[in-house]
């Protein structure tokens, strides 16, 4: 395994206001997770250094020689649009996937960054919002990476990869969304859910996006109907572990 691990996050969004009195950054509240992720694994504190980086705002980036893998937050933003910041994020993940050193993590968005640099669709699904608790159905490879026979994960999306890329393996699916997380070993991992949130989180999300008029009122109970299940972010988080060390 490997000894130390330099993380680079590579923040996509700004966390609403309860969340970010709580974590200060997304970076913040993967931190977390991922702290939550090597207590469970009974890894030392001290394996991971954990860098932040504002790709939206101030277009920052680690130079490749000093990380050993990034993480792509998730976002509110769509993955497919032309906006610069987005172009330049998909185009340094290219720069990433073409050498073989350094590891990709993707999330939500971060999922849907990984499926457009490596030419999919990603577009908007025809199915509507993923959201709250959800289940995913896992793979051979899924279970063999996560260790269940299914996940049960917060989702907040809309907008989906619709095909794996060649050369990914396959992780899951549900009902809403077939392609739920990709796999190449000692490359990249993604997942289409948020490992990342708890029911706080989801809760301030879904009270926001339905004062917002973004989910009606069928949207919004549904999901505040299942916000408290129990959930398997611990789980990715010590899948996520796992890729990030092994040789």
């Amino acid at each position: 395994m490997r000894s130390l691990v330099r993380l680079a996050i590579l923040e996509c969004d700004t966390p609403l206001d309860r969340t970010r009195a709580k974590y200060g950054s997304y970076g913040g509240v993967f931190t977390a997770l991922l702290h939550a992720g090597s207590e469970a694994l009974g890894i030392p504190g001290d394996d991971v250094r954990i860098s932040r980086w504002d790709v939206v705002d101030k277009g920052e980036y680690p130079g490749l020689q000093d990380i050993d893998a990034i993480l792509i937050t998730g976002s509110r933003f769509s993955a497919f649009d032309d906006t610069p910041w987005i172009v330049k994020l998909v185009e340094f993940v290219k720069k990433v996937l073409a050498q073989r050193r350094v590891r990709v993590v993707g999330v939500c968005f971060g999922h849907q960054i990984v499926g457009r640099a490596m030419d999919v669709k990603v577009a908007r699904s025809d199915r509507g919002w993923e959201a709250s608790v959800c289940e995913v159905e896992l793979t051979g490879k899924g279970r063999e990476v996560f260790g269940k026979d299914k996940l049960s994960l917060h989702q907040m999306h809309k907008d989906i990869v619709y095909y794996y890329p060649q050369g990914v393996e396959e992780l899951g699916s549900s009902p809403k969304c077939q392609v739920q997380g990709m796999y190449i070993k000692g490359r990249l991992i993604t997942v289409q859910g948020h490992p990342e949130f708890n029911q706080e989180i989801v809760s301030e999300l879904l009270e926001t996006r339905h004062k917002q008029g973004i989910f009606d009122a069928g949207t919004y109970e549904d999901g505040m109907a299942r916000v408290g299940k129990e959930q398997d972010g611990v789980v990715v988080a010590k899948a996520f572990w796992r890729f990030l060390l092994e040789e």
